[in-house]
C-alpha cells in the first residue's frame, strides 16, 4: 500500500492547480459544466479550454484531429503545459509534427459535450506489428479520451493500441509520467447527472466511503472471474460488509442490494437487476464497474449499456468501453480497487489499472476524487454527524474488522449499543444473525422487530426488508413478519414481479400465523387459489 501511495505524485491543491478542463465551445452545457467543476475544485479559470467541436458522440479521425487534438495540443504548448519544439510538417492525419519532452498536467477533465468515440477509418489503416498481427487489433476505432492520453507523446500510431507505462507501475518514473496525460470524463445522460459526479465526490470526501460491497462473479471467462475474486478478497480486508454472487447470471432484483457503495461485476449488455428498480440510487461516493464490451458505447442513454445508466442512478465513478476492447485490455477491477484503497485518486487508479492507451476505454468521474480521504477511524469517531442508516454501515464495517481480529464479543457489544442508540435495519439484521447463532432467539426477534417501527423503505432496502421478514418467520415471530410484509407491499413503487414473487412467501407466513384475513387479501393480490386450511 505504501508503495502504491507513492505513485500518486500530486495531491490536493497542487493537483487542482495543474488540471486542464476541456469543453465543447458549441455546447452551452459543456461550458457550464467546465466552470462548475473549476469552481468546486479550485481549478484556475485559465485551466478551462474550449474549442468548436461536433455535437455527436461519434466522430471521424479528421474531425478529431482538426477540432480536438490539434487545437488542444497547440494551446497546451502555447501555455507551456506541454514542452515541445514545433515544426511545420504534418503527418498523414494532419497532426503537426513536434518534438515533445513532458507536460505539467495533473489531469485532463473532459466535459459532457466533447465527442466520445472515433470511428474506424480504413483510409488511415496500416499494419503496426506486432500489435496488429492479431486480426482483432487491426482497427483504429478508439475512445477520444484514450487518444488524448497521448497528447504529450508526439504523433503516436492510431492503429491497434499503445502500451500504458503506468499500468501496474507502483513506482512510475518521471519519464513514465511524462508520456501520459491522465484523462477522466464528466459525462452522462443529462447535464445534471454529469454535474452530480462532482457533488457526490465532494460529499464522499467529507464523510468517507459508507455502505456495503457487492461482487458479481460468474462471467464468460475464467480470467475475469479471477480478477473479481481478487477484488472481493481485497474489499473484505478493509471490512466492508460484502455479498459475493457466484451464480452464472447477473444479480437479481430480488437479491439484497442495500447501500451499494462498491459494485464490481459482469457480464450483461445493459444495466439490469437491482440497479433497474424504480427509485434506485447509489450512495454518495459509490464506485461501480461492470465489465462488458460496449458498456460505454453511449453515455447519453439512461438505459443502454452500463456507464450512462450508472451515472443516471447516481454513481460517483465508473469505467467502461466505447467499442470492443477484448477482456485483457480493459480496466482490471482488482487493480483499480487496489489503487483506490491505497489512497490514490480516481484518476491515478484508473491509469494504474489500464493496460493500454489509444484504445477503447473511458473513465467517468472526477479524477481528483479520493474515496479514502477520510479513514474508518475518523468516520467512527464522527458517527453523531451521520444519519442513523449511514452510521449503521460505518459500524458494520468496524464490526467486520473486530471479528476478523477475533474480537467477536466486542463486535456484538458494539451492535447492541448501536441498536440502542442509533438503530437501523441493516444493523438490526446483523445483530439478529449473531444472536441467533448464540441461541438468543428472543433478543434476535426484538432486534428484527425494529423494521416494523419504520414508516417507509428505500428501494435498495426492499430485499433487506424481505430478509428481515424471513428471519422473523424462522424465529416463530410470524405476526411481526406478517406486519412487515404488509408494510413492504404497501409501497406502490414495488414492481409487480417482485411483489408477486414475495407474496408467495408472505402468504405462507400468514397462513402459519393463522391470519386468515391476510391470506385472503394476499390471494386477491396475486391471483392465488382459495386459502388452504392449515
Amino acid at each position: 500500500m505504501a508503495l502504491l501511495a507513492s505513485a500518486a505524485w500530486l495531491h490536493g491543491d497542487e493537483a487542482a492547480a495543474k488540471v486542464v478542463i476541456l469543453a465543447n465551445q458549441d455546447d452551452p452545457d459543456s461550458l457550464r459544466l467546465a466552470h462548475y467543476y473549476a469552481e468546486k475544485r479550485g481549478v484556475p479559470e485559465t485551466g478551462i479550454l474550449a474549442f468548436r467541436m461536433p455535437l455527436t458522440e461519434t466522430i471521424s479521425w479528421p474531425e478529431f484531429v482538426t477540432s480536438i487534438w490539434q487545437p488542444l495540443q497547440s494551446e497546451l504548448i502555447r501555455l507551456k503545459r506541454i514542452d515541445a519544439i514545433t515544426t511545420n510538417l504534418v503527418d498523414e492525419l494532419g497532426r503537426r509534427k513536434r518534438a515533445l519532452s513532458g507536460h505539467d498536467i495533473s489531469y485532463l477533465v473532459v466535459c459532457r459535450g466533447v465527442p466520445l468515440r472515433i470511428a474506424h477509418a480504413q483510409a488511415f489503416y496500416k499494419d503496426e506489428p506486432p500489435v496488429t498481427t492479431r486480426p482483432e487489433f487491426r482497427t483504429n476505432q478508439a475512445a477520444v479520451d484514450s487518444e488524448l492520453a497521448l497528447l504529450a507523446r508526439g504523433n503516436p500510431p492510431i492503429n491497434g493500441y499503445v502500451d500504458n507505462p503506468l499500468f501496474r507501475n507502483d513506482r512510475p518514473s518521471v519519464f513514465d509520467r511524462s508520456g501520459v496525460v491522465k484523462v477522466s470524463r464528466l459525462d452522462g445522460p443529462t447535464y445534471e447527472a454529469a454535474r452530480a459526479l462532482v457533488d457526490h465526490a465532494l460529499t464522499a470526501e467529507r464523510q468517507g466511503l459508507i455502505g456495503r460491497a457487492y461482487v458479481d462473479i460468474g462471467g464468460i471467462n475464467p480470467e475475469g472471474d479471477r480478477w473479481l475474486e481478487a477484488t472481493a478478497g481485497q474489499i473484505a480486508q478493509l471490512g466492508f460488509p460484502l455479498t459475493v454472487d457466484r451464480s452464472p447470471t447477473t444479480m437479481l432484483a430480488s437479491e439484497r442490494f442495500d447501500a451499494p457503495v462498491l459494485y464490481f461485476g459482469w457480464y450483461a449488455p445493459n444495466l439490469n437487476g437491482p440497479f433497474a428498480l424504480p427509485g434506485f440510487r447509489f450512495p454518495d461516493g459509490a464506485i461501480a464497474l461492470h465489465i462488458h464490451s460496449y458498456s460505454a458505447e453511449t453515455l447519453r442513454s439512461a438505459t443502454q449499456g452500463w456507464c450512462g445508466p450508472l451515472v443516471a442512478k447516481g454513481v460517483t465513478a465508473t469505467v467502461g468501453n466505447v467499442f470492443e476492447p477484448y477482456l485483457q485490455l480493459t480496466h482490471l477491477p482488482n487493480l483499480l480497487w487496489r489503487g483506490l484503497a491505497s489512497g490514490m485518486t480516481f484518476g491515478d487508479a484508473v491509469f494504474y489499472s489500464l493496460p493500454v492507451l489509444s484504445w477503447q476505454e473511458v473513465a467517468i468521474g472526477d479524477p481528483l476524487y479520493r474515496p479514502f480521504a477520510i479513514p474508518l477511524e475518523t468516520q467512527f469517531k464522527s458517527l453523531g454527524g451521520l444519519a442513523p442508516r449511514q452510521a449503521g454501515y460505518v459500524v458494520l464495517r468496524e464490526v467486520q474488522l473486530l471479528e476478523s481480529n477475533a474480537k467477536s464479543i466486542e463486535a456484538l457489544d458494539l451492535l447492541r449499543k448501536t441498536m440502542a442508540d442509533r438503530p437501523s435495519l441493516a444493523v438490526a439484521l446483523a445483530l439478529a444473525e449473531r444472536l441467533e447463532r448464540k441461541g438468543e432467539t428472543g433478543p434476535a426477534v426484538g432486534a428484527l422487530s425494529y423494521g416494523n417501527k419504520l414508516t417507509e423503505f428505500q428501494p435498495d432496502e426492499w430485499a433487506l426488508v424481505r430478509l428481515v421478514a424471513v428471519r422473523l418467520e424462522a424465529d416463530d415471530a410470524r405476526p411481526a413478519a406478517v406486519s412487515l410484509w404488509r408494510k413492504l407491499f404497501s409501497d406502490r413503487r414495488l414492481p409487480s414481479d417482485l411483489r408477486n414473487s414475495w407474496l408467495i412467501e408472505a402468504r405462507q407466513t400468514a397462513l402459519l400465523a393463522g391470519d386468515v384475513e391476510q391470506v385472503a387479501e394476499w390471494d386477491l393480490l396475486c391471483g392465488a387459489p382459495d386459502p388452504l386450511v392449515p
